[in-house]
């Protein structure tokens, strides 16, 4: 059997219902030989994403230790047969032909992984959808400029691809995007951005679902820092760029929303410090489920 030049890895919990759509976004790209590693603890996904076993030739279906994502991870790697490893997630949806905008940077043989673009489906018409365009649409111009300047920039743990044996094993502490791409730099390779790989993320659309998944990417990040690496993600590069979202709003409305923003921001960072510094947490215990986002 040849052996495929792509392997799709993609991670769920608990995910029947958006399992289909995922695989579904992923069917409309010109891939020619590829694999489609689906790893869950769940039977239920799993038995969701066997129905298109006919239709994908290579469908690997892995039920993983419910250790989390970067165990889950860690494990796909070990059987992932591609020279391109292509991460996304079962609870989100790409856009057509966003797995060929990513491959395509691997015609450079200095390019080590390259980001897919996050984009919110929700409307600026409420806050919490406000929120998510405000952040995301920061995040995307920050990673378009590192990209320009080839500096380092992250990857979204949403959707981006990377050569395969860069990286072996994921400690279960922390982010496992900014881990990855942390390790990618360090040996040399170049992290670009693509802009037209979307994938598109449903938000938390509570306060309550918001605060609990920012405090879990937070305090991820104070977990990296434990393993010598740095961040994009940081307090201080976060609360340096603070007041460059005040020319996003168009009313008194949205400033007011962008206001809370700062406020929430720091409460989760507060909340970050006592979990990593005072109660020395572990990732377990902060990471919860926001069903909300699914």
């Amino acid at each position: 059997m040849k052996k495929p030049g792509i392997s799709i890895i993609l991670t769920a919990y608990k995910e029947p219902k958006t399992i289909s759509r995922a695989i579904e976004q992923i069917l409309k790209n010109n891939l020619s030989h590829y694999e489609l590693i689906v790893t869950a603890p769940d039977d239920e996904t799993l038995d969701a994403a066997k129905k298109y076993s006919k239709k994908i030739k290579n469908l690997i279906l892995f039920k993983d230790k419910g250790e989390g994502k970067p165990a889950a991870l860690t494990d796909a790697f070990k059987i992932a047969k591609g020279n391109i490893l292509v991460l996304t997630d079962g609870d989100i949806y790409i856009k057509e032909n966003s797995i060929d905008e990513l491959i395509k940077h691997f015609s450079d043989p200095k390019v080590g992984a390259v980001s897919g673009h996050p984009v919110p489906v929700e409307e600026k018409t409420k806050m919490m959808g406000y929120w998510a365009h405000v952040l995301m649409d920061i995040a995307h111009k920050i990673r378009k400029e590192r990209d320009r300047k080839n500096k380092f920039l992250f990857c979204t743990g949403y959707l981006f691809a990377m050569r395969n044996n860069l990286v072996d094993e994921i400690p279960s502490s922390v982010l496992d995007d900014s881990y990855i791409s942390q390790i990618i730099w360090q040996k040399s390779y170049k992290i670009k951005y693509e802009e037209n790989a979307i994938a598109f993320i449903k938000n938390p659309n509570s306060f309550k679902d918001w605060i609990k998944q920012k405090k879990r990417n937070t305090f991820g990040e104070f977990q990296l820092k434990k393993t010598g690496k740095s961040s994009m993600r940081g307090f201080k590069e976060e609360s340096s760029g603070a007041l460059k979202i005040f020319a996003y709003p168009k009313n008194i409305t949205q400033i007011f929303w962008l206001s809370l923003l700062i406020f929430a921001r720091l409460y989760v960072w507060i909340n970050a410090v006592y979990n990593a510094k005072i109660k020395k947490s572990h990732m377990k215990k902060v990471w919860v489920r926001v069903e909300t986002t699914k």
